[in-house]
């Protein structure tokens, strides 16, 4: 799949209230490039707005790709134009990118989704069932309606006898849920979760000290408000060319003024678009997109919300 690539809509399913699929296909009827477990894609929709959508589908199967949309309330025409695509409009994608992907050595898997969050979960199940994995899927959702994909995980998934849906549990009741699977971790396993802010956070709380943080894998799909009222500037290096960072402004800001192109998309720390290298320096990471691991090794940082903890960085493009 190339970095721009026109898809046509091939089959809209209604998954759940406010929650649509889409099955997209080349034009051309071609399969796409294999992509792995847990990776998204940039589409572009009607209005020319571009978001991050999780691939929902089989990884094994290369016919075609799913996405699944959610209609926000707070839209900013993003997901409210998606909702209005019909079977035979096109769009415009990206390339998959994986910042969610399976760990290669684990002894059992959990996946923990709540909400919108068992998208991406819903490839890795697929996957880990072709491996032959030990894993279970957990999903957590309001009401029966809002069930993604209720019937495909309940009955027609390969997989459908390793999937627990829990429905109508408070916020304060997934803790005693959460703990019941804890009990079947060990420090070999991984935890993988996606779903609202506050959910993620308690699940990787909770596991985190079962398995170890580094084996707690979130994906957020929106970032979180930073508070940068302490922010100040620094400097950053970037082929030998030094040049200042304002307290007001990002590294890609300032790249981009000085004509430096930079691949960047969501550009709130979210895709891990404009993840660079960091070869001296120590920078104030503010993404959702690089692990707890990857963030203590200070090797990556993402240009477009991370700063400096040092007085200067040098970093490396990629």
């Amino acid at each position: 799949m190339s970095e721009a690539l026109i898809v046509e809509v091939a089959d809209i399913v209604e998954e759940a209230a406010g929650i649509r699929s889409l099955r997209l296909r080349k034009l051309d009827g071609t399969p796409f490039t294999p992509f792995e477990a847990g990776a998204h894609i940039d589409v572009t929709g009607p209005t020319g707005v571009l978001r991050q959508y999780s691939l929902a589908s089989d990884p094994r199967d290369s016919s075609s790709i799913v996405i699944a949309v959610k209609r926000e309330a707070t839209s900013r025409g993003g997901s409210v134009a998606m909702h209005d695509v019909s079977i035979g409009d096109r769009l415009r994608i990206g390339w998959p990118r994986n910042l969610f992907a399976l760990a290669e050595r684990a002894d059992r898997h959990l996946l923990v989704a709540g909400g919108i969050g068992v998208t991406p979960l819903l490839s890795m199940a697929y996957a880990l069932h072709a491996r032959g994995a030990d894993f279970r899927l957990v999903y957590f959702a309001r009401t029966r309606d809002d069930v993604a994909f209720g019937d495909l995980l309940q009955n027609r998934a390969e997989f459908h006898d390793r999937v627990q849906i829990h429905i109508g549990v408070p916020r304060t009741g997934h803790k005693r849920v959460l703990a019941s699977l804890a009990a079947d971790l060990t420090a070999e396993s991984h935890v993988y979760t996606c779903g609202p802010v506050g959910f993620m956070d308690q699940v990787a709380t909770l596991f985190g000290s079962v398995v170890g943080d580094d084996h707690v894998h979130v994906e957020h799909f929106v970032a979180d408000a930073v508070n940068t009222s302490a922010d100040r500037a620094f400097r950053v290096e970037v082929d030998g060319r030094i040049y200042d960072v304002p307290a007001g402004k990002s590294i890609l800001a300032v790249l981009e003024e000085n004509g430096i192109d930079v691949f960047k998309s969501c550009e709130e720390g979210v895709c891990g678009s404009c993840i660079s290298g960091v070869l001296e320096g120590t920078p104030d990471h503010r993404d959702h997109c690089l692990s707890a691991a990857d963030k203590a090794a200070n090797k990556e940082m993402a240009l477009c919300v991370s700063r400096a903890l040092s007085e200067k960085l040098v970093i490396e493009l990629y």
